[in-house]
């Protein structure tokens, strides 16, 4: 069974789409593509399973990308009541397993933070805690920050999930003086005793340039995230 990691946010909008497409971008651009499985656990509204399809021609159906879907820009919970319909997880866990079982690394990109309702039941928390899915947390760079990081490592110690790291994302252009002062790596650590793996830069078109990406993933403390076990893909 390959490896998995489950991208999450403290929020909707705080990057999750950019950090995975740069860890994508790397992986295809120093491993063997074909040993890479890339999924959405649930996209409610314009989605990114044809984004990840167009720039990665990745080597799956693109019904394994985002095996649940919602029309509605809303939770899932909500989304499900709007449209009149039930929200099944089989399919995405079955999904999962088949992804798992296909590939070396596999990539699942959360919705929300780990607080997100995924049912009226569950939250992602608790689908990462039952489905053993190990966690890196996108942590927005801008005011409130440390607050949210703190809460959701909370809950993911709470429900013991294997916290890989966390990675700070500048949602809009900053400088260095209000990442020192919103994100300050050294304070992070300290309270919720994960490593801060790196920070990627505000990019205002971040699909556009693949290579950018892969070199920003570069730039991260990758070894925290892809063991050595991944060598025997690497392709150079």
């Amino acid at each position: 069974m390959g490896e998995t990691l489950l991208i999450v946010g403290t929020d909707t909008e705080v990057g999750k789409t950019v950090v995975t497409t740069a860890l994508v971008s790397y992986w295809h651009k120093y491993y063997a593509s074909g040993d890479l499985g890339l999924m959405k656990l649930i996209q409610a509204g314009v989605g990114d399973r044809e984004l990840y399809q167009q720039l990665f021609e990745l080597h799956q159906e693109p019904e394994t990308i985002a095996p649940l879907i919602f029309d509605t820009p809303a939770a899932p919970p909500i989304a499900a009541e709007r449209e009149g319909r039930r929200i099944d997880l089989a399919p995405v866990w079955q999904t999962l397993k088949q992804l798992q079982a296909q590939y070396k690394l596999v990539i699942v990109e959360a919705l929300g933070g780990l607080g997100s309702p995924v049912t009226e039941e569950l939250v992602v928390a608790d689908l990462a805690r039952d489905w053993g899915l190990p966690v890196v947390l996108v942590v927005p760079v801008r005011l409130g920050a440390i607050a949210s990081a703190v809460a959701n490592i909370a809950l993911a110690r709470a429900c013991k999930l294997d916290i890989k790291g966390i990675i700070l994302n500048c949602v809009q252009p900053v400088t260095t003086e209000e990442i020192a002062t919103w994100t300050p790596t050294y304070l992070i650590q300290s309270l919720t005793q994960v490593p801060v793996l790196g920070i990627v830069p505000y990019l205002e078109n971040p699909y556009d340039d693949r290579e950018k990406l892969a070199q920003i993933a570069s730039n991260l403390e990758l070894s925290f995230l892809i063991s050595q076990t991944m060598s025997q893909s690497k392709t150079h």
